[in-house]
């Protein structure tokens, strides 16, 4: 049995992360105040804080290349890397792991389904065009 070989494609990784990191800031503006009044808190909340945005930002960049690599790892090992693939390796990891995970943790929380609806449909995109980048950009 032959196993397939893994190239990691860094452009592409960074490309993906850069990205949904961006389509991230997008999202969340577009449902900052569901989100906020999802999770108990207010603007004023979020404003005084006094959690650093460059270790925010951090942590998401360096999350949001973990999942690339990961999806991208998926998707060569399972069969040819291409966009549709990567969309479709996303879409399962999404489904199998971010939003059971999610789900299970929202449910016995005993949070809305706006909620859940908010985070997971960011990953759901997030993820789903992350696979279409890794999958497009075959290393050469």
């Amino acid at each position: 049995m032959e196993h397939p070989k893994v190239r990691t494609n860094y452009w592409a990784i960074v490309v993906a992360a850069i990205s949904c990191f961006m389509l991230e800031a997008l999202w969340y503006s577009v449902f900052l105040h569901a989100w906020l009044g999802g999770i108990g808190r207010s603007p004023q909340w979020l404003a005084n804080s006094g959690v650093s945005l460059y270790l925010q930002s951090a942590t998401a960049l360096i999350s949001e290349a973990i999942i690339a690599t990961a999806i991208s790892t998926v998707t060569q090992l399972t069969g040819p890397l291409t966009p549709l693939r990567g969309m479709k390796v996303a879409a399962l990891l999404w489904l199998s792991i971010v939003f059971t995970t999610l789900a299970t943790e929202y449910i016995f929380e005993v949070r809305s389904f706006q909620l859940l609806g908010i985070n997971s449909g960011f990953w759901l995109l997030g993820m789903t065009m992350t696979g279409a980048i890794v999958g497009t950009w075959k290393k050469k």
